[in-house]
């Protein structure tokens, strides 16, 4: 994004601050509009969470504080520069896809280190310990936490089937964050790191030949078009966490801002929901589309992790801070 339009953004929000600054009357007609960086689509489900987030804050506020989604990338953000955005008050709002911001926040890719939560169960279990690290990251960066939400199931988007390690040695496959790309190198496929806006273009031209993601991921990309067979890997996980700058939320009433937290707190829940639902119709979209699930048989799962093993012991030696919530997670989950 240029700086002028960055410039722009910063110096709406400071009219709308002004606004907020003058008499009695005039703030009672003017809202706070508020713009929401996302990079995911429309039609994509954590996109359309954010936008009935929206719709229930500027009710529940009377119209005072307008949240205006601007999906798809449009304010020119991309994901691994959403935290930092919201940080330096580019944008008052953004949903930032935790595991891209390890770059600023180590801590941050916690989620994605191979198989630490087999299901979304136990994902809710190591958020109980997660969460308030991650709190911790979000204040010292300037914004506060509204709501956090995970994505579905990862799998192994590939143009051939692959029912053991063997089969995946050599591919070159897209991921998203450094744990998906040692967990890739450790069983011999050959990973690069692309933010979202650039996986199709990379499939396109040849230069990957798979995409490890979600399903909803690959619905939003159109796989079908590239690539046939889809693997329920379940390897990793990652939360698209969505951030208020503290400086915009300081311009908030508190009774409004207690508005807004409550709503977050009663929507997450459903949004979890929304999240599973939104693997089950990707699955769908996908196999109509003409790509195959394909579902690893146990000694593919059982040599993939134990490949991966060693990659919790790595990231707590990597980022010490995660030693806590990693081992109170373990420990909880018997296996310490």
């Amino acid at each position: 994004m240029k700086l002028g339009r960055r410039t722009a953004l910063k110096a709406g929000a400071g009219m709308s601050a002004m606004m907020l600054g003058a008499p009695a009357v005039v703030q009672a007609q003017a809202a706070l509009k508020l713009p929401l960086s996302t990079v995911w689509p429309d039609g994509n489900f954590h996109t359309i969470n954010a936008k009935k987030f929206a719709e229930e804050v500027k009710t529940g506020t009377s119209g005072a504080v307008e949240i205006d989604v601007k999906s798809g990338g449009q304010l020119g953000f991309k994901g691994p520069e959403q935290l930092r955005a919201v940080r330096d008050g580019l944008v008052p709002m953004a949903d930032i896809l935790n595991i891209q911001q390890i770059g600023d926040e180590p801590i941050m890719g916690v989620e994605g280190i191979p198989f630490i939560s087999n299901n979304i169960e136990e994902l809710k279990v190591l958020h109980k310990y997660l969460r308030p690290e991650y709190e911790k990251v979000a204040l010292k960066n300037n914004q506060t936490i509204l709501y956090m939400v995970p994505w579905p199931t990862q799998y192994l988007h590939l143009k051939v089937k692959c029912e053991s390690l063997d089969a995946l040695k050599g591919i070159k496959i897209r991921v998203p964050d450094k744990n998906a790309q040692d967990m890739c190198s450790a069983i011999g496929m050959a990973p690069a790191l692309i933010p979202w806006g650039e996986t199709i273009a990379a499939l396109s031209s040849g230069a990957v030949a798979g995409v490890s993601t979600s399903s909803v991921s690959g619905v939003d990309g159109k796989f079908w078009e590239f690539l046939k067979f889809f693997h329920q890997t379940n390897h990793a996980w990652s939360s698209q966490i969505v951030t208020i700058n503290n400086d915009t939320w300081k311009k908030i009433s508190p009774a409004n801002q207690k508005v807004i937290v409550d709503l977050a707190k009663k929507l997450e829940p459903e949004f979890w929901g929304t999240s599973l639902k939104a693997d089950t119709d990707s699955n769908k979209k996908l196999t109509d589309g003409g790509m195959t699930l394909v579902v690893p048989p146990p000694q593919m799962v059982a040599d993939l992790q134990k490949k991966t093993a060693p990659m919790i012991a790595d990231f707590i030696k990597r980022v010490p801070a995660a030693e806590k919530p990693i081992k109170a997670y373990l420990v909880e989950m018997k296996r310490a």
